[in-house]
C-alpha cells in the first residue's frame, strides 16, 4: 500500500494563496475562530492522525474485511481503537454547532479534514462520513426535540448515522420505494420494509446508529410525491438520551463487494421499528436531498483521494524502478537502466494523476467555500442568501461528483499501469486503490444520473442555461484580467474560446431538446465531462496565475513548487483539455442509431 503523506504544501497553497481562505473565513458568521493559526493546527493534527493511525489500517482492513455473525457486525482489527481516537480528538463535531457540542467551525474545514482521512483510509472514513449527512438532514428538517435528543451524540461521534434509500426493487428510481410507515397514537410511526446497500448500516464502533429512512404513509400518493422521511434509531432512546431496548431494525446480511471491504455495507430489515418524521409528509425526497447533496460532494472528494493516493504510490515506484534507457539518451549512466520516471509515457501517466489530484482539490475547495456561504446564510437567517449559494453549489455538485470520480478512477488505473505487472499484485496496494475507487462512480447516483441532473435538471429545466452563463462569465472575466500576461495568455485565449463554446453547446442542446427529448439523455454524459474539463482548466489557470506572480517576485523560496505548478498546468492544457473536442462533437452528433435497435437486436447468442 502506498505510504500516504498528507499533501500539506499543496493544501496550504490553495487555501492561503489561491482561494484566500483567511479572507473568506473573516466574512462568515462562524468564521471568527478559524484564524490562520487555528487552521494550521487543524491541518497538522489531522495529517498526523491520518498518516499514523488511519493509513496503516488501510491494507489490513481490506484484507480482513468486516465480520458478520447473526446480525452483529465486527469491523476489522484496529478500527474500533482508531474510531475511539477519532472521537477523543473531537474530529466529528469540527464543523457542527457549538450548542450541540461541536466546534462551530466552517464546513470547508470539515471537508478538508475528510479529504485527508479519505485518502488515508476510505473505508474507515465512511463510518463517520455518513453521520455528517445524517446530522445535516436532522438539523434542517428535524424538530427541536429531535435535535436536542440526537444531535449532541451524533456531533460527538458517540453515535453514527446512515441514509436508507435503496430497496431490492429500486435504486435510483425512488418512486418505487415500498417501505411502509404506520402512524401511532403517540406521534411516532412504525417502519416496515427492507433497505439494501446501506453504508455503515451496522457495526461495532458506536453504541447507537441513527438511520434516516425513506418510507410511505398509508395515504401516500404513488411515485416520488408519496415519500416521507423518518428518523429510526437502532436502539430506543429515552427523554434523557439514554439507550434502551433494541428497536425493530436488524442487519440481515453484509454485501460481498469488489472494494471498500472494511466498510460494512448492510441489508437492513425494518420490522415495525419506531421512528419519527422529519419534515413534512409526502415531501421526504425533497428533505433527503440535504443528505444526498452532502454525500455527493463527499463522494467527489473520493475521486481526489484515490487520485492522490495512487499518484503517491506510482511516483515513488517510478523513481525507484529501473527499466531500459530513455529514448533521448542515458539519464543515469552509472545505473544498469534509467528509472521509469525518465520515460515520456510514464510521465504522461504521472502527470495525468497529478493534474487530477491537484486540479480536483482546487475544484473541491472552491465548492467548499460555496457551502460555507450557504451555511452562513442559514446562520444569519438570510433565506435569500442561502438560496443563492445553494443554487450555485447545486450547479457544481453533479460536475464534481460525476467528473472527479470518473477521473479519480482513471488515475487509480494509471497508478496500476505505472507498476506494470506488479500493479496487479495485492502486496503493492495499487489494485486496492482501484477497487476502492470503482464504487465512487456508482453510489450516490451513477455518472449517468449526475449527468442528467446537470443537463436535464439544473441547466435546461431550472435555469434554461443561466447557470452555465453565470459560471462562464467568471471564467471570461479571469481570462480578460490575465490576457496580456506573457506566461498566461495562451491559457486565457483557450479559456475564452471554451467559455463561449460551452454556452453555444448549451444553447444548441436546449433548442434541439424541444423536438427530441432523448437528446438530453444521449448527450448528458458528454456534456458533464466537457463541463468538468473546462472547469478544471479554469482552476489550473487560477493556480498558474498565482505561481507566475510568485515567481515574478523572485526569491528561491518554494521556486521549484511554483515552477512545477506552471509546468503541470501546461500539461493539462496541452494533453488533457483537448479531450473536450471529442465530447463536444459527440454530444451534438446524431444519436438515432443509439435508440433504433430493438432489445432483441442487442445480441444474437
Amino acid at each position: 500500500m502506498p505510504n500516504y503523506q498528507a499533501p500539506l504544501r499543496d493544501m496550504r497553497f490553495l487555501m492561503n494563496e489561491v482561494l484566500d481562505f483567511p479572507g473568506h473565513y473573516a466574512q462568515l458568521v462562524n468564521g471568527k475562530d478559524a484564524t490562520p493559526d487555528m487552521v494550521e493546527a487543524i491541518l497538522i493534527e489531522a495529517a498526523k492522525f491520518c498518516e499514523e493511525v488511519l493509513a496503516p489500517l488501510n491494507a489490513s482492513g481490506d484484507a480482513e474485511g468486516c465480520h458478520f455473525d447473526q446480525g452483529e457486525v465486527r469491523t476489522p482489527t484496529g478500527f474500533k481503537d482508531a474510531y475511539a481516537q477519532y472521537i477523543a480528538g473531537g474530529w466529528q463535531g469540527l464543523s457542527h454547532p457549538e450548542e450541540f457540542g461541536g466546534q462551530g467551525l466552517p464546513m470547508s474545514l470539515g471537508l478538508i479534514k475528510s479529504e485527508m482521512m479519505g485518502t488515508a483510509n476510505w473505508s474507515f472514513t465512511m463510518y463517520p462520513g455518513l453521520s455528517l449527512g445524517c446530522m445535516n438532514t436532522l438539523m434542517q428538517h428535524g424538530d427541536e426535540a429531535l435535535k436536542a435528543l440526537y444531535m449532541p451524540r451524533l456531533v460527538s461521534g458517540e453515535w453514527t448515522g446512515t441514509m436508507c434509500l435503496t430497496e431490492p426493487q429500486c435504486g435510483t428510481d425512488l418512486g418505487q420505494v415500498s417501505t411502509r410507515a404506520e402512524p401511532q397514537a403517540d406521534g411516532s410511526f412504525r417502519i416496515s420494509g427492507t433497505k439494501i446497500f446501506i453504508s455503515a448500516g451496522e457495526h461495532d464502533l458506536a453504541d447507537n446508529i441513527i438511520h434516516i429512512v425513506l418510507a410511505r404513509l398509508p395515504d401516500a400518493p404513488p411515485g416520488t410525491r408519496g415519500i416521507s422521511l423518518f428518523l429510526v434509531p437502532k436502539h430506543q432512546v429515552d427523554a434523557q438520551g439514554r439507550i434502551g431496548a433494541r428497536n425493530g431494525v436488524s442487519c440481515g446480511a453484509l454485501e460481498h463487494k469488489m472494494g471498500i471491504k472494511a466498510s460494512a455495507t448492510a441489508v437492513l430489515n425494518f420490522d415495525g421499528a419506531q421512528g419519527w418524521m422529519l419534515g413534512q409528509a409526502h415531501r421526504g425526497l425533497e428533505a433527503m436531498f440535504t443528505f444526498m447533496n452532502t454525500a455527493r460532494i463527499g463522494t467527489a472528494v473520493q475521486g481526489v483521494a484515490h487520485a492522490e493516493l495512487s499518484y503517491q504510490g506510482a511516483l515513488a515506484y517510478a523513481k525507484e524502478r529501473r527499466s531500459m534507457r530513455a529514448l533521448s539518451g542515458k539519464k543515469e549512466p552509472s545505473q544498469k537502466a534509467d528509472a521509469l520516471i525518465w520515460h515520456a509515457d510514464v510521465r504522461r501517466m504521472l502527470l495525468t494523476q497529478k493534474c487530477v489530484a491537484e486540479g480536483g482539490r482546487a475544484m473541491i475547495y472552491f465548492a467548499a467555500q460555496y457551502a460555507d456561504h450557504m451555511v452562513n446564510g442559514m446562520l444569519a437567517g438570510d433565506d435569500k442568501a442561502y438560496a443563492h449559494w445553494d443554487d450555485k453549489l447545486g450547479f457544481l455538485t453533479p460536475i464534481l461528483k460525476g467528473f472527479l470520480t470518473e477521473l479519480g478512477l482513471e488515475a487509480s488505473s494509471l497508478g496500476m499501469q505505472v507498476f506494470g505487472g506488479h500493479g496487479y499484485i495485492r502486496e503493492h496496494g495499487m489494485e486496492q486503490v482501484m477497487r476502492d475507487a470503482r464504487i465512487s462512480t456508482l453510489y450516490e447516483g451513477t455518472t449517468g444520473i449526475q449527468a442528467l441532473d446537470l443537463l436535464g435538471r439544473k441547466v435546461l429545466l431550472l435555469t434554461r442555461g443561466a447557470c452555465v452563463r453565470e459560471f462562464t462569465a467568471d471564467i471570461a472575466r479571469f481570462a480578460l484580467r490575465h490576457a496580456r500576461h506573457r506566461r498566461l495568455r495562451s491559457y486565457c485565449w483557450t479559456l475564452s474560446k471554451l467559455a463561449a463554446e460551452w454556452n453555444y453547446l448549451t444553447t444548441r442542446i436546449l433548442l434541439a431538446a424541444r423536438k427530441d427529448r432523448e437528446l438530453v439523455s444521449a448527450a448528458s454524459v458528454d456534456f458533464l465531462m466537457y463541463s468538468g474539463y473546462v472547469s478544471m482548466a479554469y482552476f489550473w489557470a487560477m493556480q498558474a496565475a498565482v505561481a507566475a506572480e510568485k515567481l515574478a517576485k523572485g526569491g528561491a523560496e518554494a521556486r521549484e513548487f511554483y515552477e512545477a505548478k506552471l509546468l503541470t498546468a501546461d500539461f493539462y492544457f496541452d494533453k488533457l483539455l483537448p479531450r473536450t473536442r471529442g465530447h463536444a462533437e459527440a454530444m451534438l452528433n446524431p444519436h438515432a442509431a443509439m435508440m433504433k435497435l430493438s432489445p432483441e437486436q442487442f445480441a444474437f447468442f
